[in-house]
């Protein structure tokens, strides 16, 4: 499938990567990072628009994020009830999400884009204000957007090693959030240990 669609995007340049990132913002299993690095590699070789492929990826994904809200918005506290003692990790999330939900949002459109279409869900369960979840979507999809089209761009013509240095550069940040979460965690522990102590 990703052969035959990368095949497509000279024909069907912006349309289908509007088409490929709404679909992949709402878990459909679509290679939209792959595809915006296809796009980025024709842009260098001047068969793309690099603004406009840009435009066409981020209208499609926060169109695809607003669905996925919408979905939590209407069905998720009836999804939740329906689960029953299931739903433990989906209400710890939303309430995760209610507290410190920005954050969360942003590093999921690129950093750990695989559960973004979960948070969108969990986001509009959860009741996060929609203008909140609004400006921290397009703000983490505008760097996923522009990460992969930037790394296609500079790699152009070797769809394999822009691939393994995306690969590389989110590993390396995913490495640095975890390490950070961790220091944060044990500093909130220490303070909590010498608080009672």
């Amino acid at each position: 499938m990703s052969e035959t669609l990368l095949a497509l995007v000279p024909t069907y340049g912006f349309w289908l990567l509007a088409v490929c990132t709404f679909c992949s913002c709402l878990a459909l299993p679509i290679p939209a990072s792959i595809m915006m690095m296809a796009a980025g590699g024709f842009a260098a070789a001047g068969d793309l628009s690099l603004s406009a492929s840009g435009l066409a990826a981020l209208g499609g994904a926060v169109a695809g994020d607003q669905v996925g809200y919408l979905a939590g918005r209407k069905g998720g506290a009836g999804l939740t009830a329906r689960l029953g003692s299931r739903a433990a990790p989906l209400a710890k999330a939303t309430e995760l999400l209610s507290r410190r939900g920005g954050i969360a949002v942003f590093l999921s459109r690129w950093l750990v884009s695989a559960l973004g279409p979960y948070v969108n869900l969990a986001a509009g369960a959860a009741g996060q204000p929609w203008a909140k979840f609004t400006f921290w979507g397009v703000a983490g999809e505008a760097v996923w957007v522009g990460l992969y089209l930037g790394v296609g761009y500079s790699f152009a013509g070797n769809l394999q090693a822009a691939s393994d240095m995306a690969l590389d550069l989110l590993g390396f940040l995913a490495a640095g959030a975890v390490a950070i979460g961790l220091a944060v965690w044990l500093v909130a522990v220490v303070r909590a240990e010498r608080g009672k102590g």
